[in-house]
């Protein structure tokens, strides 16, 4: 695998660029597509070709090498699709004369039904967390805030206390591509925010702050810098752990949203609450709360099913 940061072709530094500045696309994303083309030119240049002299057979040999190496069926579209994107752009831009992935392939992906945990699994691990120490008021703050908003990890520790002021009830974050929502604030959450910002983020606040952008934190580390994804992550897991459930800060996103589908919301309300684009992609947990009905049907209805033997 190339390195992170192996350099890359000017043409594809150049896609990079217009990628961040017209398209607004987000730094995790960006990142992404800087580790696909650094791996893809990396193979370009040990078969002596570059970006511009590239042909079908090329991209499509390419995308076998990923699958031979075990690349996963969304790991090798994700790739196809940022081969694609380079390819259309240096056309485009006049850069390159034909695109070697005009006819590319690839077959469709089945859609993936998100995982979301049942609820009283959610609370055990919710109400695990209740200690009065600066780190466990900051960790129930943060797994309220993560299951009652629905918020992507990203969008969770990326929140400065002026997301929090205006006194309505309100959150404000900002998701992909910087595209800013408001989204309820829930009882438990507000709570849970409240104790953290009252008696735990001064214990961990230093006494000088060491990066500009610390100082508005809503939730630090244990250095009293602002709290990293990673670090929100391992947080997650561990807490999850300690009360012996498996946990992800995407399964509590994924299980806000199935827990409010199943009590009744309004699928397009909780289109706004997550920020997706579309509505189909919301619209995945509603396939998760049906299943789950028809399970529950099966089992408790006395006329869900025929008797043994009775055809």
């Amino acid at each position: 695998m190339a390195s992170l940061g192996a350099p890359l072709s000017p043409v594809a530094e150049e896609y990079l660029s217009w990628l961040a500045v017209e398209r607004g696309r987000a730094p995790n994303t960006l990142a992404a597509y800087r580790r696909d083309l650094a791996h893809y030119e990396a193979q370009l240049a040990a078969t002596g070709c570059g970006v511009l002299d590239v042909r079908p057979e090329d991209v499509e040999r390419y995308l076998a090498t990923l699958r031979a190496t075990g690349r996963s069926p969304a790991s090798v579209a994700r790739a196809a699709s940022t081969l694609r994107g380079l390819h259309h752009f240096l056309v485009d831009e006049g850069g390159a004369t034909r695109d070697p992935t005009h006819e590319l392939r690839t077959g469709r992906l089945p859609a993936r039904l998100p995982k979301a945990l049942p609820e009283a699994q959610v609370a055990r691990v919710l109400d695990s967390v209740g200690g009065q120490d600066p780190i466990s008021r900051r960790d129930r703050a943060l797994l309220e805030l993560l299951y009652g908003t629905g918020a992507r990890v990203s969008e969770a520790v990326g929140l400065n206390l002026s997301d929090l002021a205006g006194g309505d009830g309100l959150v404000r974050l900002y998701g992909k591509g910087s595209k800013e929502r408001l989204v309820p604030l829930g009882s438990h959450a507000a709570d849970a925010l409240a104790r953290w910002l009252e008696g735990g983020r001064d214990a961990l606040a230093p006494a000088r702050w060491r990066h500009k952008g610390d100082a508005d934190a809503v939730f630090l580390n244990a250095r009293g810098a602002r709290l990293s994804r990673q670090g929100a992550f391992a947080i997650v897991r561990a807490r999850g752990a300690a009360a012996g459930v498996e946990l992800a800060p995407h399964a509590l996103r994924h299980s806000c949203a199935t827990h409010m589908l199943a009590h009744g919301a309004d699928v397009r309300v909780v289109q706004e609450l997550l920020g997706h684009a579309s509505v189909t992609t919301t619209q995945l947990y509603t396939k998760v709360t049906s299943d789950h009905l028809r399970a529950a049907y099966d089992a408790a209805h006395p006329r869900a099913s025929l008797p043994a033997g009775s055809r």
